[in-house]
């Protein structure tokens, strides 16, 4: 059974569409990422789902539940750990949770194991007593995931997790994320912009752009639509390079760049010596980079910009507060 589906979601505000005629599905069990920069949709579909904003047209159900006719189902069945903290700093570890199982209605014994078991998961145990404020990035994004997996939900939703984190803290709570996911069996839908996120935790990804989504399947297939490597080579004179290494059979394709060409190859370490002689037949090599294939490239190759460009345009971040 599917944790969730979606089918024509769509999510207006006045003249801006942040959701547009989205349609997925999410496996059971599975770390599923949604992809792209911001202002894509990626919260404003979170927030749908999570039953916090309403769609303007669509349908949609999480954990076998209606987001329009179930809402309060469907909040009993998920977790959420937002892209704003949102624990009490005054409060300690422990406390924190103790707070949020009262609003799941856990109670009495059963609540001192679900603290003990989730503290233990994340390792923070041995620091329930410390006040949330002395914690670091790190350690209050854990407890954030564990206050999220208190009332064992079926579905847990991470709105960019890792964002404000230094790269070593980020890639801590990347590898404990991956072990919950592991070990609960609980279906993880992750929103990021960090590419290298996606590829390196998600077992399927689904790259969002301007509301909808553009492409979704495993990272490595996603990466294998791309045909190879990408080899830049920097040369004096691109459109004459472009038109002789276009002669070659095992040239998949070559594009002039600012400063060269673009070629992408079966195998770029090994077709570097080739390329570089055939180009300087034409004009002077000043450099050559190999680039193997990235979602970055994923995304240029579906939108035609890259990421970083994507994000300097307004597109949905008014509606949807910051996605």
């Amino acid at each position: 059974m599917n944790a969730i589906e979606v089918s024509g979601l769509t999510k207006r505000y006045d003249a801006v569409t942040a959701v547009d005629d989205l349609t997925l599905a999410v496996e059971s069990g599975e770390l599923f990422g949604l992809l792209g920069p911001n202002g894509a949709g990626k919260t404003t579909l979170v927030n749908t789902l999570c039953t916090l904003v309403s769609p303007t047209a669509g349908t949609a159900s999480v954990a076998g539940h209606d987001i329009r006719t179930e809402p309060a189902r469907v909040r009993e069945n998920i977790g959420v750990v937002f892209q704003e903290p949102a624990l009490d700093e005054e409060l300690t570890g422990e406390e924190n949770l103790v707070f949020h199982a009262r609003l799941y209605g856990i109670t009495g014994a059963r609540r001192r194991e679900r603290i003990d078991e989730v503290l233990d998961l994340v390792d923070l145990d041995d620091r329930r007593d410390e006040k949330v404020g002395d914690y670091s990035g790190g350690m209050a994004r854990r407890l954030e995931l564990a206050r999220g997996l208190l009332h064992e939900p079926a579905v847990l939703f991470l709105d960019e997790p890792t964002v404000g984190l230094d790269a070593g803290t980020r890639k801590d709570v990347r590898e404990y994320i991956e072990a919950l996911n592991a070990r609960t069996g609980v279906t993880v839908v992750l929103t990021t912009h960090y590419m290298e996120e996606a590829d390196a935790l998600c077992d399927r990804v689904a790259i969002v752009d301007r509301g909808n989504v553009v492409a979704c399947d495993t990272p490595a297939a996603l990466k294998r639509t791309l045909g190879g490597d990408a080899v830049a080579v920097r040369v004096s004179d691109p459109d004459a390079v472009t038109a002789r290494l276009r002669e070659f059979a095992w040239v998949g394709s070559v594009d002039p760049t600012d400063d060269g060409v673009s070629v992408v190859v079966d195998d770029g370490e090994r077709r570097v010596p080739e390329l570089v002689v055939a180009a300087s037949e034409v004009a002077d090599v000043t450099g050559v980079s190999v680039e193997a294939p990235t979602l970055e490239r994923v995304f240029l190759d579906l939108t035609g910009r890259s990421v970083t460009d994507a994000e300097g345009e307004p597109v949905a971040a008014t509606a949807t507060g910051g996605d």
